[in-house]
């Protein structure tokens, strides 16, 4: 198998040229607002582009060309059953717009770091969690290394493990940290907004506990509450304290069917105690 992992989804759940793709985020990006804040993580759906990609725009444009040394990708895995992390053993994805690299070294410190976590290209052969953030992270992020965790069990003890596996390998650098999930899946757009509404007002309130207990009562909340909340407290523990909901919506907005809807929510955790980003990058 390549040390660089090949697009799966390209010219399908995306389009596959890069014009193509370029025109389609830079477009979606040029409608999103930039905030200016100094965001430590996000939440991003994983849906088709045009299904998802205007939620997603909202995140992306407000973390475009910041100075991060490295960004933690963190999805769920939709088509293997799995205990542990799965750590993406290439060298870069693969993407239209240009590979984007892994940093191997980190990766396979957090392998060697705890037996949860381990590497298995198989896993992140056919998983979209991930690639669906590749268009986006290469075009606002194109220097920034990855590293690309697939979670098999979204259980509590898993989650807890990982979080604490990341804090020594990442302590003192710049860290995006991307959750990839959807939210409900299937519903009525009613049904659906009166469950994503117990998430965002979670993510808002930069509430892991509450969010923790929301996705063990009912997991059908989100398809990547695992990846949520070790994002949110991988960010804490970078001195994060405020969560914000950019952009909601759901399938029904593209696809016009209200009745069975998958919700989409772009959200970011910001540091209040770090400077402005722009201020960060003048500082020599």
């Amino acid at each position: 198998m390549s040390a660089i992992r090949d697009p799966a989804f390209a010219g399908t759940w995306y389009p596959g040229r890069r014009d193509r793709l370029e025109a389609e985020i830079d477009g979606m990006l040029g409608a999103a607002a930039e905030t200016g804040e100094p965001i430590t993580g996000l939440v991003s759906p994983h849906a088709g582009l045009m299904y998802s990609g205007p939620v997603a725009a909202h995140g992306y444009r407000a973390v475009a060309h910041r100075p991060y040394d490295v960004v933690v990708l963190v999805g769920p895995s939709h088509y293997v059953a799995f205990d542990g992390i799965a750590a993406a053993g290439h060298s870069a994805f693969r993407s239209p717009l240009g590979d984007v690299p892994i940093e191997t070294e980190t990766v396979a410190r957090l392998v060697s770091s705890h037996t949860t976590i381990f590497e298995d290209l198989r896993i992140h052969a056919r998983e979209h969690s991930l690639e669906l953030q590749l268009p986006f992270l290469a075009r606002v992020l194109p220097e920034v290394p990855l590293v690309p965790l697939l979670m098999g069990r979204q259980d509590r003890a898993t989650c807890d493990r990982l979080v604490t596996a990341l804090e020594p390998v990442l302590r003192g650098r710049n860290v995006l940290f991307v959750a990839s999930s959807d939210l409900s899946h299937f519903h009525d757009r009613a049904t659906a907004r009166r469950l994503d509404a117990v998430v965002l007002e979670r993510l808002a309130g930069f509430d892991a506990d509450g969010l923790q207990s929301t996705l063990e009562a009912f997991d059908g909340h989100a398809c990547g509450g695992g990846p949520m909340l070790v994002a949110m407290r991988a960010a804490a523990a970078h001195g994060t304290r405020e969560g914000r909901v950019l952009r909601y919506g759901d399938s029904g907005d593209v696809s016009g069917d209200l009745d069975r809807v998958v919700g989409y929510v772009s959200a970011s955790f910001i540091a209040r105690g770090q400077a402005p980003a722009a201020e960060r990058a003048r500082t020599p």
